[in-house]
């Protein structure tokens, strides 16, 4: 494995759980990051705790005229992306599909979706010209097994997953990699802004088990792009050791 001085890596969600997590993780290893997010008091709180390899973009992933805008904007000494995490991205609402908000809805693919092949469009062109990069997608262990309310959160996380797929197959023939990591119960905001600010809830989801960490995520995230270059990791699902997958349901009279 290699370490990351050398490369510049761009990290979408960047302000808090995985994301704040991997921009760490990259910076202590000698890489220059580019951290996003919406929260700029949050970015620039990582700028200053991480120092000048750090540079820092304030919009909404889900405004693609943003997005673009953004990548053009960078300097040149953090114009070449060799790293690219998709980590933005959200849940909200646990209703069934009978009564979910269709604003929550249109949320998570905006973001899930809309969002992350937009930053992928952006910024792809020149890892490709440069003939290096990497792009990890952050999917979900709910975009392959479903549960009561996941609906359209596992069905975004579903898209990552085969996008990321078809990423490859577009790009046989080419020194860009594509991996997918698909965490399952880690403790971040996630459940804080599922349930719309609701802490008592969120702590209930994670109540008499140990969930990963934020740290977990990124370390399984670099360590994926720190294989070798001609090994591309194309999949990693990862669980709490005491989550695992449940059984049918089944209702009865």
């Amino acid at each position: 494995m290699s370490n990351a001085a050398g490369h510049t890596v761009f990290i979408t969600g960047a302000t808090a759980g995985f994301g704040a997590a991997m921009a760490r993780k990259y910076a202590a290893d000698g890489a220059k990051v580019v951290l996003t997010g919406r929260r700029a008091d949050r970015l620039d709180a990582l700028k200053t705790e991480l120092g000048d390899n750090v540079h820092t973009l304030n919009f909404d992933i889900q405004d693609q005229d943003a997005v673009f805008a953004a990548v053009e904007s960078l300097p040149a000494e953090f114009s070449d992306i060799s790293i690219l995490v998709n980590n933005a991205g959200l849940a909200m609402g646990m209703g069934g599909a009978d009564t979910a908000e269709m604003s929550d809805w249109n949320t998570m693919i905006a973001t899930n979706i809309s969002g992350l092949i937009a930053v992928t469009r952006a910024v792809l062109p020149g890892m490709v010209s440069r003939d290096r990069g990497h792009i990890v997608n952050l999917g979900s262990v709910a975009g392959t097994y479903p549960y009561p309310g996941g609906n359209v959160y596992g069905a975004t996380k579903a898209f990552v997953h085969q996008f990321s797929l078809n990423l490859r197959a577009d790009l046989v023939g080419k020194n860009v990699r594509v991996t997918c990591v698909e965490p399952g119960m880690a403790e971040t905001e996630f459940s804080v802004v599922r349930f719309d600010g609701d802490a008592s809830k969120a702590s209930d989801v994670y109540k008499g088990m140990k969930p990963m960490t934020p740290q977990d995520v990124a370390e399984t995230v670099y360590w994926a792009t720190m294989m070798p270059a001609h090994v591309n990791v194309n999949t990693v699902e990862l669980m709490a050791t005491m989550q695992a997958f449940a059984p049918f349901a089944v209702h009865r009279d």
